[in-house]
Order: C-alpha cells, then sequence, then structure tokens
C-alpha cells in the first residue's frame, strides 16, 4: 500500500519539502503517492525524484480534480 501526502493547497516548495521528509521515512522500493494542486509540483517533484535516483512512474502526472496525483517510488540504497 503506498504511502500518500496530501500537498493540496500547500505552495511551492512545500509539496517537495513533504515529499524529501516522506520518503526520508520509507525503505527503498516502496511508493508514495503525492497529492499537489501547486502547478510547479509535477516539475519539483521529477527533480527531486531525478536528483534522489527515484522513479517518478507517471509522465505526464495524472490530473485528478484540480490538482494532481504524483507517484514516486523510493530508490534502493546506493
Amino acid at each position: 500500500m503506498p504511502h500518500v501526502v496530501d500537498a493540496r493547497g500547500l505552495s511551492c516548495p512545500l509539496p517537495t519539502i513533504k515529499a524529501r521528509q516522506a520518503l526520508a521515512t520509507l525503505e527503498p522500493g516502496a511508493t508514495l503517492v503525492v497529492l499537489a494542486t501547486d502547478p510547479e509540483a509535477p516539475l519539483d517533484l521529477a527533480a527531486l525524484a531525478a536528483d534522489g535516483g527515484h522513479g517518478f512512474s507517471q509522465a505526464p502526472p495524472a490530473r485528478e480534480g484540480a490538482g494532481w496525483r504524483l507517484t514516486l517510488v523510493k530508490a534502493a540504497a546506493p
């Protein structure tokens, strides 16, 4: 079952900060779903995933109402 971060209504950079904090608590291979309404969230979370080697499994991100449902998969430990 994926871990969910509800960042709807939060502006940049808070969705990314909350996602980073959540990823830090997850085991490698775990799925993190971020619900966000900030228009920059898809780009910021894609960059977070790329920088950390995490999977960003939805391209383009899935729209969900007025926001997005963005899915990341935590990378294995180096």
